[in-house]
């Protein structure tokens, strides 16, 4: 594939990406490297390349992805039949077009359902997406955002570009309608697309001696919780190895932007942008009034240990799925993954319509003027009187307080001088104005 990279001042990709098109002699050099950045020799060079990095992000998350497409991988949601005859729906659509080849679940080779037969149709199992994830030069998704996190279980190392299409519950990653499918296709494949890398977790479990137990990429969320203990998990967490504070509460979450939407968000997390690069770390249910959510860099390495001092051992879960025991002294890492994985955006804007449209943001009902409630004679005077919005168009009220600025009616209906008047925060109160002030406000 092809990444066509817009240019902007400071990047040049082709070359350098963040040497400057339109560098001078007397400029400085960009640095990238360690090594480069201990031998600055001055704020200026130091400021230069920290914009050249931040220019090479923002061309990263504009860029458009040319693909040339030759081997399509589809993952259906298990568990519906109704699902099967569209997975067949878009593979006979696929089939038609040129020399793609299409790969489909190894579970409807014998399906009495998809029942469809092709030289150019074929079968992944999972064995074949860890092992060979270079075949497949896209991804789709029929299902809902749990079938998103089946693919990010699948590819544990590069992701091929995923495209989800709405066809479930939650509806956070899947950004594309099925209805739709045909021509959102031909764009795709013709047009190339733009696509989130959306950050992941390198997960390591580690025994209490350091040696690693298991690892696992994660999409969502590492959770750290108390499973079936009744006792409240005492967890250590150290960021780049300096402790950071020793947590009593259920658990902790230890989220990606992306997993902002999901466990995170329930227990008082804050939303967070995709294209932002942080960890979130939420607690769950702390004994404590001070715990607050914190978002960290995402070059910093944490690790959640179990004290030695618990009461009881703790679990860890990524992306909800695979759960593994914690004993006390054992401990997990997090760090951002090398491994992103890359979403194809629908729109500009299709992370503010998923949050709206699945969490309601900000949605709030608009006051309606109080002439709807008019009728009879009432209502048809006040519409020949008033024929446009009658907070425009009038320009008198029959009542209007704005004027009384002199004074301040009180609740006993006797008038305070506006040097003296009461302080609403507490009704005993009074604030007197100063003769300096009086002066200024021309009393």
């Amino acid at each position: 594939m092809n990444y066509n990279v817009p240019s902007s001042p400071g990047c040049t990709p082709p070359s350098s990406p963040c040497k400057s098109q339109t560098e001078s002699p007397e400029d400085p050099p960009l640095l990238l490297s360690a090594a480069e950045l201990r031998s600055v020799s001055s704020h200026a060079q130091l400021a230069q390349t920290a914009n050249g990095v931040r220019m090479l992000t923002k061309n990263l998350a504009t860029a458009t992805i040319q693909l040339h497409v030759r081997a399509i991988m589809i993952v259906t949601k298990p568990r519906d039949n109704s699902l099967v005859y569209l997975t067949r729906e878009i593979v006979e659509w696929l089939l038609r077009r040129g020399d793609i080849t299409v790969y489909v679940d190894s579970h409807l080779k014998d399906s009495p359902r998809f029942a469809c037969s092709h030289p150019r149709l074929l079968y992944w199992t999972n064995r074949l997406a860890r092992r060979n994830p270079e075949k497949f030069d896209l991804v789709l998704t029929l299902g809902g955002d749990g079938t998103v996190l089946h693919v990010s279980k699948l590819f544990q190392r590069v992701v091929p570009p995923v495209m989800a299409f709405a066809l479930g519950s939650l509806g956070f990653l899947t950004n594309f309608r099925f209805e739709h499918f045909r021509r959102r296709m031909a764009t795709v494949l013709d047009a190339g697309v733009k696509a989130y890398m959306r950050m992941r977790f390198t997960c390591r479990v580690h025994a209490a001696d350091g040696s690693v137990i298991r690892e696992q990429q994660v999409l969502n969320e590492l959770v750290v919780d108390r499973g079936p203990s009744p006792y409240v998990t005492n967890l250590e967490l150290y960021g780049d190895g300096s402790l950071l504070t020793v947590a009593q509460a259920d658990g902790l979450i230890i989220a990606t932007p992306t997993g902002s939407t999901a466990y995170s968000l329930s227990a008082g997390g804050s939303l967070v942008h995709p294209a932002v690069s942080a960890i979130s770390v939420t607690p769950v249910c702390p004994h404590t009034l001070s715990f607050r959510p914190i978002l960290l860099p995402d070059t910093m390495v944490l690790k959640v240990q179990v004290s030695v001092a618990s009461r009881a051992s703790a679990w860890a879960s990524f992306d909800g799925r695979v759960r593994t025991e914690l004993h006390k002294g054992w401990y997990v890492t997090v760090q951002a993954s090398p491994f992103p994985f890359p979403t194809v955006r629908s729109s500009k804007t299709e992370y503010f319509d998923s949050v709206s449209s699945n969490l309601k943001w900000n949605v709030r009902e608009q006051q309606k003027p109080f002439s709807q409630y008019l009728t009879g004679s009432n209502r048809s005077e006040f519409e020949q009187k008033h024929p446009g919005d009658p907070q425009v168009s009038d320009s008198s009220f029959d009542l209007d307080y704005s004027d009384d600025s002199a004074s301040v009616q009180s609740e006993d209906e006797s008038t305070a001088p506006l040097d003296t008047r009461t302080c609403y925060a507490h009704p005993h109160a009074t604030v007197s104005i100063n003769d300096d002030a009086r002066s200024a406000a021309g009393l």
